[in-house]
């Protein structure tokens, strides 16, 4: 189960940043370190870090909406 665990995490990350280059989604980055975060210490810290990051640009649009939003 390890082993297609890392395979798939691996997979998934390396899908991701490949579609985040090109016009695509994030999440697959985000779907392969939760899984690779499990058997992966370093993972776990890339994982929170890119949380923070989504969380802090998901304020920073939000807030660019809502003052757009009162013009």
């Amino acid at each position: 189960m390890k082993i297609v665990r890392l395979t798939l995490g691996g997979i998934l990350f390396i899908g991701g940043i490949i579609l985040t280059l090109l016009p695509g989604s994030i999440l697959l980055v985000i779907g392969g370190l939760v899984l690779l975060s499990y058997d992966w210490p370093r993972a776990r810290g890339w994982l929170k870090i890119s949380q923070n990051m989504m969380a802090s640009s998901a304020r920073r649009i939000d807030r660019v909406l809502l003052m757009r939003k009162f013009r």
